[in-house]
């Protein structure tokens, strides 16, 4: 079994904040992620949500995942991320996004859990060679990632872990939406 988490439980602070329920093309922008990772196909799928959650599950179709609501979401991504562990900790594997990726296809997910096994525990999409999301964490390493903290604890031990990259430079979606000037650049490419 091989589960989703999204991560959307922060502030948007360099956003200015409500950067979940930001419209892009008529839709908000975690919605988009959302649905890339119900057409991907996986098992189940957990949006873990924090500021505004309450807003956000009425303003977002969350095409099936479930959404929890991390109490600790301002201690961080890593605090977010344990919370999503918790509840897939039956998963063979656990399948990493960001719900600030609107370009990001299912392809990227599909060729993620195509290129599991040869004894990697993380499996991570790149763009032009540089690590990105998603990224997918076998279950060998998901009882560590429960215990990190702070927003860099999760990036130390993906460091030290045996990991596979897979190219996803011909997909697109890489890059993540922080703040307006990004998302109003990103509606421009969409018009064009």
């Amino acid at each position: 079994m091989v589960a989703g988490i999204v991560l959307a439980a922060g502030a948007g602070t360099r956003f200015g904040g409500g950067k979940q329920l930001a419209e892009l093309d008529g839709r908000p922008l975690l919605e988009y992620v959302l649905r890339s990772a119900a057409d991907a196909r996986l098992d189940r799928v957990i949006v873990v949500l924090g500021f505004g959650a309450e807003e956000v599950r009425t303003g977002v179709n969350l095409h099936g995942a479930e959404p929890v609501v991390c109490e600790r979401w301002d201690e961080g991504q890593s605090a977010s991320l344990a919370c999503g562990l918790a509840l897939a900790e039956d998963a063979d594997a656990v399948v990493v996004l960001l719900g600030d990726l609107p370009r990001l296809p299912p392809e990227a997910i599909r060729r993620l859990l195509d290129a599991r096994g040869g004894g990697a525990s993380v499996v991570r999409a790149t763009y032009g060679g540089e690590p990105g999301h998603p990224l997918l964490l076998e279950h060998d390493l998901l009882g560590r990632m429960r215990d990190v903290t702070g927003d860099r604890g999760a990036r130390n031990l993906l460091m030290s872990a045996v990991t596979r990259e897979v190219p996803c430079d011909d997909l697109g979606g890489g890059e993540d939406v922080d703040t307006p000037a990004e998302l109003e650049r990103l509606r421009a490419e969409l018009r064009s």
